[in-house]
């Protein structure tokens, strides 16, 4: 039988097939799977995204780790849910009205699901109404926005604001990312947090589920 704390070095060296291998493995051992996440794949990712701040690690070996994690995370999502694990947070992820880049949006998703959230991801070219809907649907949800254009980043404003209109916006926390974003831009609209990768988007959204 395969280790379980292989799957910490499959996906920390983004090979998929040995970290479905061992996951497979593991369940049939009857290993708990929230066990598998809390004590490999979540610290896998973490070290992915350590390693991607400290320049030892680039967007590739980013969304190499990350297809890594989510194989092992498809067969682990069914085991949590019937045992009723609970996810660190809920992230409604999307690319801002008007805007079709996805990239950094799916990396993003991907490093916060190796970090323990549920997300919901809504994809590209996401109207304001989307977004509120999907935040709706469960009190405490984190909104994630991103742009890649400086003629779509205003959408960002748009969607807060109908929050506010909403009644909502005391609710949700919003953070926002994407090339032309600043930490200015965020402080202007009202956005709760911004960062500028996908590794520290995971802390962010830690740091606001803990407010």
């Amino acid at each position: 039988m395969s280790n379980p704390s292989e799957l910490y070095d499959a996906i920390l060296t983004g090979n998929a097939k040995k970290a479905e291998e061992v996951t497979k493995a593991a369940l049939e051992a009857n290993v708990d799977p929230s066990e598998l996440l809390s004590k490999y794949m979540i610290p896998a990712m973490d070290e992915v995204g350590k390693r991607f701040e400290c320049n030892e690690y680039f967007v590739p070996e980013l969304l190499i780790a990350a297809r890594a994690m989510k194989t092992a995370l498809q067969l682990l999502t069914p085991k949590l849910a019937a045992s009723g694990a609970k996810a660190k947070g809920r992230v409604v992820i999307g690319t801002v009205q008007g805007d079709l880049h996805d990239i950094g949006k799916n990396l993003v998703a991907s490093m916060l699901e190796g970090g323990g959230f549920e997300v919901v991801d809504l994809g590209v070219d996401v109207p304001p109404q989307k977004f509120i809907e999907a935040a709706k649907e469960k009190e405490g949800t984190i909104i994630a926005m991103s742009a890649l254009l400086t003629t779509t980043m205003t959408q960002m404003k748009t969607v807060i604001k109908s929050l506010v209109d909403g009644g909502l916006r005391d609710k949700v926390r919003v953070m926002i990312g994407g090339a032309p974003i600043t930490q200015q831009y965020a402080d202007e609209i009202g956005a709760d947090g911004y960062s500028d990768n996908a590794s520290g988007a995971v802390a962010l959204a830690r740091k606001l589920v803990a407010v």
